[in-house]
C-alpha cells in the first residue's frame, strides 16, 4: 500500500524541521535545482523568522508518512494570497511535490476568498521563473530591489525580484 502525501498547517513544534528543510532546499550543497547558494550567502531562514511567519500567515507543510518533504508560506492580503518560501527537500525534487504545494496554496486561497496568488522570484533564477510561468503565473509590475533588511541571506551580487501573479483556479467570481 502506497503512503499518500498530505498537507497541514505548521505548528511551532515543526519549526526545527522547517528550518532544516528550507535551508537545505535554498542553500544546501545537494544538487537540487532550487538552490540559491550561488546568489546568496548565509541561511535562508531561522527559527525566529519562521516563528514570526506563523504569527502573520500560515506555513503549509507537505508530509509523507511522518517525513516533512515540503512547505509553502501563504498570507492573505485582501483579494490576493501571497505565496512564498516554497521548498521541497532536495532528495524529493522532480516528483511533482512543488506542483502539489502550489495546489495546496491555491486551495487555501480559495478557502480564504482570495482571487489571485502572488509572489516574488529572483530575476537571476530564469529556470525557476519559467517553472512558475508554466504553472500559470505571469510577471506583473516593475522589478523590485532585493530587500536587505530581512533574514533571507546576503546577496553576492545585486539582485532584483520580479512579482508574479495568477488567478486562483476554481474561485468564485466576485
Amino acid at each position: 500500500m502506497t503512503v499518500p502525501f498530505f498537507t497541514r498547517p505548521a505548528t511551532v513544534a515543526d519549526i526545527p524541521a522547517l528550518v532544516s528543510l528550507i535551508n537545505q532546499a535554498y542553500r544546501g550543497t545537494e544538487a537540487g535545482w532550487t538552490s540559491e547558494g550561488h546568489l546568496l550567502d548565509g541561511p535562508r531562514t531561522d527559527a525566529a523568522s519562521l516563528t514570526e511567519l506563523l504569527r502573520t500567515g500560515t506555513i503549509l507543510t507537505l508530509l509523507h508518512a511522518d517525513e516533512l518533504v515540503g512547505c509553502v508560506y501563504v498570507q492573505p492580503q485582501g483579494t490576493r494570497l501571497y505565496v512564498g518560501m516554497l521548498a521541497v527537500s532536495p532528495a524529493r525534487q522532480a516528483q511533482g511535490l512543488g506542483r502539489q504545494l502550489l495546489g495546496a496554496a491555491n486551495d487555501f486561497a480559495r478557502q480564504q476568498g482570495c482571487q489571485f496568488l502572488t509572489m516574488t522570484v529572483l530575476e537571476a533564477r530564469p529556470d525557476l521563473l519559467a517553472w512558475y510561468e508554466r504553472h500559470g503565473f505571469q510577471r506583473i509590475g516593475q522589478p523590485e530591489p532585493f530587500p536587505t533588511d530581512h533574514n533571507a541571506g546576503v546577496p553576492r551580487q545585486p539582485l532584483v525580484l520580479l512579482r508574479l501573479e495568477k488567478p486562483v483556479t476554481g474561485a468564485v467570481e466576485a
